[in-house]
């Protein structure tokens, strides 16, 4: 054969875009830096500043990890899936951890500090946006639906976590086609959305900041009011890129060749066969 054979070359536009899109990252990161360090006193845990903390993390996880988490099927084009199904599974781990350190610290700050907690929209949006971003990760299995291959299975066992059904989908190719390819495309859906809410919540994060910290001198366009509006342009800008790499259908990481043959082989084993005695 053409096992020699070089892989094919990445869409054209593609590789620029993803380039685009790390530097926004990476750039938006220096600016929540920036701004913490230079404006608000820096980072510490135990300490008054242990509320910096807090957007420092959600930056990170809930928007530059979590974009990078969904980017991975589209840069890691010609690798085995396995491998890049690990990564993903990997950089939204590390995204969840590094998101709950930051809600950690912002709970801790406000009971130090006397601030009531969940009051305001930015708590709404951003906390709804970190218990559907776990509920992602764990990816349940789509409702009605036993499993592909136990019909029979009896009904008085408790289900298993949903993060462990996820796993079973989307890690190990033996689960069932017709489950996977159900939930594929709300887990692609629900993706997306949420790295828009998580987006959005990082403004309206922004925007409290400022409106509590320079209420006064914020309409006279002052440097750190120029500094935190760069960032949240930053942020919108990662999130435009992200999504338009995601989006566009002729930038779908194609399926390799013995994939192809994988599932072909699964679909006969787990669609194939009727369940014995009974429908």
């Amino acid at each position: 054969g053409m096992d020699g054979a070089p892989p094919p070359a990445s869409p054209a536009g593609l590789s620029a875009y993803v380039a685009v899109s790390q530097l926004l990252g990476l750039t938006l990161l220096a600016t929540t830096g920036a701004w913490l360090g230079r404006y608000r006193g820096g980072v510490a845990w135990h300490s008054p500043l242990q509320f910096n903390v807090h957007p420092l993390c959600m930056v990170l996880g809930m928007v530059f990890l979590q974009g990078d988490a969904l980017l991975v099927y589209r840069v890691f084009r010609h690798e085995a899936k396995r491998s890049t199904k690990a990564l993903h599974a990997l950089l939204h781990g590390l995204a969840l951890l590094i998101a709950l350190v930051g809600i950690v610290a912002v709970f801790e700050s406000h009971r130090s500090k006397g601030i009531p907690d969940m009051y305001s929209l930015h708590s709404w949006c951003g906390m709804a946006a970190f218990v559907l971003y776990l509920l992602q990760v764990r990816a349940g299995e789509p409702p009605g639906t036993r499993g592909g291959r136990d019909p029979v299975a009896p009904r008085n066992i408790p289900a298993p976590p949903q993060w462990l059904l996820g796993c079973g989908f989307f890690l190990f190719p033996g689960a069932s086609f017709s489950l996977r390819g159900r939930y594929k495309p709300q887990h692609v859906f629900f993706g997306i959305a949420l790295f828009a809410l998580s987006i959005a919540a990082c403004l309206l994060g922004i925007t409290e900041m400022l409106l509590f910290n320079i209420r006064d001198s914020y309409s006279h366009f002052v440097p750190e009011g120029v500094l935190a509006n760069t960032l949240g342009v930053l942020l919108v800008a990662f999130g435009l890129v992200v999504g338009y790499v995601l989006t566009r259908d002729d930038w779908k990481r194609p399926p390799l060749a013995e994939e192809l043959a994988l599932s072909m082989d699964f679909k006969t084993l787990t669609e194939g066969e009727s369940p014995g005695g009974g429908s």
